[in-house]
């Protein structure tokens, strides 16, 4: 499920770098890592465990955003013969360079997560392994975990397999450069089935009642000598390779569960599901009302999951109420279950299936817990003890990861909307009221039309007008408090 990003591009300095240094500092997030960390990285890096299968044939190609070094997925895409698709999908095998119990598994455990600031990332396990040795990179061999997905020719699972595998990447792509080539039809096959594997996909998602959010990303855009925030709308090859990713994550869940197909598989009845209740009526009563404000039309008859795909998030209305989607995502954790009890719930409301967090290891630490249990399944055996040994404990750990990274990102949101605002306190802007308070109906919170920036409402006399435009005076904007209040002008 996606996050809220932010791009800081050349913007304000002091007062933005002064307060992303404190809040590291407030929410005692450490860049550097340990001596010994570092280290056993440098020994690992050197001496990984490496698998007997060689895969390094498949011409695997990543896609990621321009300039990432800590590539976790690297795929294949072929047609097969009698009809339908071959997906081969190489995910880092971190377990080949992290030994259980020692320094960098320690470390891990404790930062949970990879932690995203505007300014740059706080990376779960050290540079030498998720930029170096462990990341999927062009013409690098490394060791990896190859899941293979046969697919009919309507985009459904036939067959699931993986295994540890030697592989090596020939191509590193970007969205937006895979997006030209599919559209220019200039596109290789296995980059261009990347659009039809993905829209198959993205049928049966419909099909099957999920969700897919294309939360558009907000960037600080230079204007003259004035920064503003916008919106980045995300591409239809960001949705299709997002495909990709749920496919592997629901594959490993049914692999996880026992369930077919599988060749080979011997259930050890044994995983850590990625669990979403379904939303409470409270909270898509609450997006009605943000619709309503941002004009955006919500037949009655119409479901949150129809009413979030008709969504164009080029426009600036529907990519303010995309943002306001992601609270439905609220509630999620991650589920344990052994002795082959299917755990309850077993599904992600917003996937509509069974799902877990597998594909992404150099960045969270429950993936590589996930892949251990996949390859065991597939093979027949049972999880090895280290698995078996952390499972109970892992969502609690990825609980309070989680909660840290939503607070660095909330924190992160407010800090940049208060250093690039800090100067027009007191201007006049127009604004859609999208949320009211219950308790005090004079206090609320507004979204404004020119400036990507979502702000708390206070200081009127009266009831703030649910669903209506008003004009709104900038009262606080401060950076150290990371503070933005407006008030009725």
């Amino acid at each position: 499920m996606p996050r809220r990003h932010i791009h800081v591009t050349g913007a304000p300095e002091a007062p933005l770098r002064a307060a992303l240094r404190a809040l590291r500092t407030t929410l005692d997030v450490r860049d550097e890592f340990p001596a010994d960390v570092l280290a056993e990285a440098e020994q690992a890096a050197k001496a990984p465990r490496l698998p007997a299968y060689d895969a390094t044939g498949i011409p695997l190609f990543t896609i990621d955003p321009p300039g990432s070094v800590d590539l976790d997925q690297a795929m294949h895409l072929t047609r097969r013969e009698g009809g339908g698709y071959r997906v081969h999908y190489a995910i880092a095998d971190v377990a080949a360079f992290v030994a259980p119990g020692g320094a960098i598994d320690a470390e891990a455990h404790r930062r949970v997560m990879t932690l995203y600031f505007p300014d740059g990332k706080v990376p779960l396990h050290p540079p030498q392994l998720s930029e170096g040795a462990a990341s999927l990179l062009p013409d690098q061999t490394c060791p990896a975990l190859l899941w293979r997905i046969d697919l009919d020719a309507h985009g459904r699972v036939e067959v699931v397999d993986v295994r540890r595998a030697l592989v090596r990447s020939r191509a590193r792509f970007d969205y937006s450069g895979v997006q030209q080539q599919i559209d220019a039809g200039t596109a290789e096959e296995p980059v261009a089935l990347l659009r039809d594997i993905g829209l198959l996909r993205e049928r049966l998602e419909r099909e099957r009642g999920g969700i897919s959010l294309n939360v558009p990303e907000q960037e600080i855009v230079e204007h003259g000598d004035s920064y503003f925030l916008g919106f980045r709308a995300p591409l239809p090859a960001d949705g299709w390779n997002a495909q990709i990713s749920l496919l592997t994550g629901m594959a490993a869940a049914t692999v996880m569960l026992g369930q077919p197909p599988a060749e080979g598989m011997t259930a050890t009845g044994t995983g850590i599901l990625r669990t979403l209740p379904a939303a409470p009526f409270g909270e898509v009563a609450r997006l009605r009302r943000s619709a309503k404000a941002l004009r955006i039309e919500w037949p009655h008859h119409t479901s949150y999951a129809e009413i979030v795909r008709s969504l164009d998030p080029t426009k600036a209305a529907h990519a303010a109420f995309l943002q306001e989607c992601t609270t439905l995502l609220r509630g999620a954790g991650y589920t344990v279950f052994t002795n082959g009890e299917v755990p309850v719930p077993a599904v992600h409301a917003a996937v509509a299936a069974p799902y877990t967090h597998c594909t992404a290891p150099l960045r969270r630490l429950v993936d590589r817990y996930a892949g251990e249990l996949c390859v065991a399944a597939v093979a027949g055996e049972e999880p090895p003890q280290w698995v078996r040994e952390a499972l109970p404990g892992l969502p609690a750990e990825m609980a309070l990861g989680t909660r840290r990274a939503g607070t660095v990102e909330r924190e992160c949101v407010d800090i940049v909307e208060a250093a690039l605002l800090k100067d027009r306190v007191g201007e006049l802007f127009n604004a859609h009221v999208v949320d009211v308070q219950e308790r005090d109906r004079a206090v609320g919170v507004v979204h404004l039309e020119d400036v990507a920036v979502v702000g708390r409402v206070e200081g009127g006399d009266g009831d703030l007008p649910l669903g209506e435009r008003i004009r709104v005076r900038l009262t606080q904007a401060d950076p150290g408090s990371a503070k933005v209040v407006f008030a009725p002008a």
